[in-house]
């Protein structure tokens, strides 16, 4: 099939932009839009939270971080990544949208929001239309890309590819009203412990979950091993599975994008797997895609 000239002029506009110094791009060198001053404040806010956070430890803000890391991370692993951006598994519409909340906690966007974004990056993986390209630098890959939207927009287009979310009201209402939840979620920390919840709470369980979500896109691509035959630098590290829910057998994940089981061998630890074959064993998650032997024997390096 022949491109259409708008596609050929947006792919020209691409190339005649990869030789910018893109690293510099994402701080200095563009206009800042709205959104990414609010994205920039709110994740200074978070980090000033974690400065403030020694000065106010008690023993049940430390459990408060963790059940904030916990709950936020299964949110993203399970409802964003594997249910919505892959549809991995299957479940029933109130159990679904309960995950995808418990991801918005997380701070990491709305779902309709990060679910486009990475599914641009599987589509246009280590290229320059990849949305956190390791190629662009460590840093720029694991953080300083959230702060330049004009830029994904130059890259990838519009968000046209989470037609399936969009259609629905719920994931519309999150999106429209994404802040509102964040405050509501700040201000009842405060009311129940005051400001060692919300700083243990808010600032270290949400930065902590931050930083490993963004290792996935940053040291994932850079540092590890590799067992499957892909045409990108995804990489397994399996020192940070247990503290990424899984998510960190990331050669693995792109090998076989749609399986909701990111280690597939028994030592890989996979808690959000393990979360999704318990929904599945009572009767909950339905349609769980699996990579067939017949995969696993044409994409293995070694045979």
């Amino acid at each position: 099939m022949s491109m259409s000239s708008e596609e050929e002029n947006h792919r020209k506009n691409v190339e005649d932009k990869a030789e910018m110094g893109r690293r510099k791009r994402a701080i200095w060198e563009r206009k800042w839009r709205r959104l990414d001053i609010v994205k920039a404040c709110a994740s200074f806010f978070v980090h000033f939270l974690c400065l403030l956070a020694p000065f106010n430890f008690t023993w049940p803000a430390l459990r408060v971080a963790l059940v904030v890391y916990t709950v936020g991370g299964l949110g993203i692993t399970v409802s964003y990544h594997r249910n919505l951006a892959h549809r991995s598994f299957k479940v029933p519409k109130w159990l679904e949208y309960l995950f995808a909340y418990c991801g918005l906690l997380a701070i990491q966007g709305d779902p309709i929001d990060w679910v486009s974004t990475h599914r641009y990056h599987h589509q246009f993986t280590d290229s320059d239309r990849d949305p956190h390209s390791p190629k662009e630098g460590f840093w720029f890959s694991h953080l300083l890309w959230l702060f330049d939207t004009g830029y994904l927009v130059e890259k990838c287009g519009r968000r046209t590819n989470v037609e399936d979310l969009k259609r629905q009201w719920y994931y519309k209402f999150l999106q429209r009203t994404v802040m509102y939840h964040i405050l509501a979620f700040g201000f009842l920390l405060y009311y129940c412990g005051g400001l060692s919840f919300l700083t243990w709470g808010m600032g270290i369980g949400v930065a902590m979950e931050h930083h490993v979500t963004c290792c996935i896109n940053s040291l994932c691509h850079i540092w590890g091993s590799r067992t499957w035959k892909t045409n990108d630098t995804s990489r397994n590290v399996w020192w940070l599975s247990v503290f990424s829910f899984g998510e960190s057998w990331h050669n693995n994940h792109h090998a076989f994008e749609s399986s909701a089981r990111q280690g597939l061998e028994w030592w890989q630890i996979d808690i959000s797997w393990y979360i999704v074959r318990f929904l599945e064993i009572i009767g909950l998650a339905t349609d769980v895609k699996l990579p067939s032997e017949s995969q696993r024997r044409r994409m293995a390096l070694v045979r």
